[in-house]
């Protein structure tokens, strides 16, 4: 499904996942980075239903 614009505009930008990751982290919510079809960048989402998640490291 392609991003509305509209919410691109209002989500926060990341230059890679593996920053978009470390934010979720830092504040602490169960948040996945997703490349952007609109702006070609990283944004966090809260949908993980049938998404894959990494374990974490030990």
């Amino acid at each position: 499904m392609r991003t509305k614009a509209s919410v691109c505009a209002r989500k926060r930008r990341f230059g890679s996942a593996r920053e978009a990751a470390d934010h979720a982290l830092a504040i602490g919510l169960p948040l996945l980075p997703y490349r952007c079809d609109r702006c070609d960048l990283f944004h966090l989402t809260s949908r993980t239903k049938g998404k894959w998640r990494p374990l974490p490291k030990p």
